[in-house]
């Protein structure tokens, strides 16, 4: 039997709460106590004054690094491997062209990996789409459509986790409430719903916006000189909605967080990074499966390097990892730090069902991250294994 691990001379983050000195013991894969004394034969662990929390935890991510989620099993489980480098002990690893029925193949061979990852843990999917009404970066558009979604959760058995939809997306209610009954998160996001159409897929459970603010467009102006108000200012006014962000400052102004955080308090706001290839990698010019290359820039996010267009190119997704996500808001928002570490941990774990993430008690899962003083990860843990350094 592996020894317990006690790891001393921390401050432990308890997201939403506070931030103390104290110990931790990992039993397993467990946390077995908190600011308690080693016990006869653990290995003890100084973790030299540093901070202590739960992982980190992406909802919504594409890939990291070279690795694309939805391109071949063998890039999950090199992705889960990645992760904990950046503090990430579990996400959602996000679909978005896999879904209609000429894939179902392939799909089934990605839900084949997900519980054989070594590094970061895959509960399961996120699936951006297929049923939304804007494309963004070429997700599919169809309309609500029972008997594919019936298929879809047929074919995935039990790990999807998380859809995305559309309030404007024809016949999307029936779909809302089917994803509700089967325990998956609709998630609301490409989207140019009008207030009614965005109230009544929030009253049919669709309670969560991802990637706010982008690819939420306003509704047309029908009244010239009259600003249209739509699903922004509709999920903002819901006490029942929470929204989440790619805190990278290149998809939307921090001040978009500071106006939900006004509007919906801490514990509503959640960081994504909506990764894709390039996020984790040192600036420069890196090749993608797409056809073109992007070029990752400091305060520029991943772009499409486009000859005669290099000043102007288009986003081509994102480049952020979950742990600059954390050090941008910390610098952003006027919070204190433990309510800014929730937005990573215990507000994704409270929002997705998985009530042993995102804690640090007694019986909460032991993937834990012992940070550097510019909050870069030391050490990471999952499953009470160190998973970073490798």
């Amino acid at each position: 039997m592996t020894p317990p691990i006690h790891i001393q001379n921390v401050r432990l983050i308890r997201p939403g709460e506070s931030i103390t000195e104290g110990s931790l013991l990992i039993q397993g894969d467990l946390i077995e106590s908190v600011d308690g004394p080693p016990p006869v034969g653990a290995e003890v662990v100084d973790g030299g004054g540093r901070l202590l929390g739960p992982g980190l935890i992406d909802l919504h991510t594409h890939g990291i690094g070279h690795f694309l989620y939805e391109r071949t099993p063998e890039e999950i489980l090199s992705a889960s491997e990645m992760l904990p480098r950046f503090g990430t002990t579990c996400a959602l690893p996000t679909l978005y062209r896999v879904m209609d029925r000429a894939s179902f193949g392939h799909l089934t061979s990605l839900v084949g990996v997900l519980d054989s990852a070594r590094g970061a843990r895959f509960p399961g999917f996120h699936m951006e789409g297929p049923f939304l009404a804007l494309p963004g970066a070429g997700a599919d558009c169809l309309p609500g459509d029972l008997a594919l979604l019936e298929d879809l959760i047929s074919i995935c058995k039990g790990k999807i986790l998380a859809m995305s939809i559309s309030p404007d997306t024809p016949n999307i209610l029936p779909v809302i409430r089917r994803l509700k009954s089967e325990g998956i998160v609709p998630l609301i996001t490409h989207t140019r719903a009008t207030v009614e159409q965005t109230s009544l897929a929030i009253e049919a459970g669709a309670v969560h916006a991802t990637h706010f603010y982008d690819v939420f467009p306003l509704p047309a102006e029908s009244d010239p000189g009259v600003r249209a108000c739509g699903a922004v200012e509709t999920i903002l006014a819901d006490s029942q909605c929470s929204v989440d962000f790619i805190a990278d400052g290149v998809h939307v102004d921090p001040m978009a967080i500071r106006c939900a955080i006004a509007a919906k308090g801490f514990r509503k706001v959640l960081l994504i990074t909506d990764s894709n290839i390039g996020a984790g990698l040192p600036a420069g010019v890196h090749e993608t499966p797409w056809g073109f290359p992007v070029k990752v820039q400091d305060g520029r996010g991943a772009r499409v390097e486009a000859p005669g267009a290099k000043n102007h190119a288009t986003l081509a997704g994102s480049a952020l990892t979950m742990d600059a996500g954390i050090r941008n808001l910390h610098q952003w928002l006027k919070l204190p730090s433990e309510q800014i570490w929730a937005m990573g941990t215990l507000n994704v774990a409270s929002r997705l069902g998985l009530h042993d993430l995102g804690r640090i008690e007694a019986g909460a899962a032991a993937d834990l991250v012992l940070w550097n003083d510019d909050l870069t990860a030391h050490t990471t843990w999952v499953r009470g294994r160190v998973a970073f350094p490798q």
